[in-house]
């Protein structure tokens, strides 16, 4: 791993350092951002911002299942609208996994509840289950590692 400063290199989910990316336009500014400041050089990323979404956008949601499912095409990700996105969902994930492997990154830091981001929690039709997103599963299968943040 890509080591600068006696740090290692991780990306992060951008919300959760304050950029107001998420799908309403707001953040969701961890209040832990400093203990990973400490150990990290951070690189902030948004994987639905990477796949050519606007801010803010419509809520999305996993149809069933989690983001392994809609990896193997055994589910979709709807906006509220019921508009199929997983394509653009499916880009957003390959272009962080782009970005790990270009730079030697081998773990990240992502907001739970996010069809993209969410490692252990996300939402199927409008109820919070356990899974995860599409961007975090596609890093799992790709031997990086992956926490979330609440």
């Amino acid at each position: 791993m890509l080591t600068l400063s006696n740090k290692n290199l991780a990306i992060i989910s951008a919300c959760v350092i304050g950029v107001k990316c998420r799908y309403n336009g707001k953040d969701s500014l961890s209040k832990y951002l400093n203990i990973y400041k400490e150990k990290y050089i951070l690189i902030p990323i948004c994987p639905e911002q990477l796949a050519g979404f606007p801010t803010p956008r419509l809520k999305c949601e996993i149809e069933k299942g989690n983001g392994f499912d809609v990896i193997e095409g055994k589910s979709k990700i709807l906006n509220e609208r019921g508009l199929d996105v997983t394509e653009k969902f499916i880009k957003g994930a390959n272009e962080v996994l782009y970005i790990c492997k270009t730079f030697g990154i081998d773990l990240a830091f992502f907001k739970e509840k996010s069809p993209s981001c969410g490692v252990s929690k996300i939402y199927n039709n409008g109820k919070l289950c356990n899974g995860c997103g599409v961007t975090t599963a596609l890093l799992l299968k790709n031997n990086i590692k992956v926490f979330g943040i609440e």
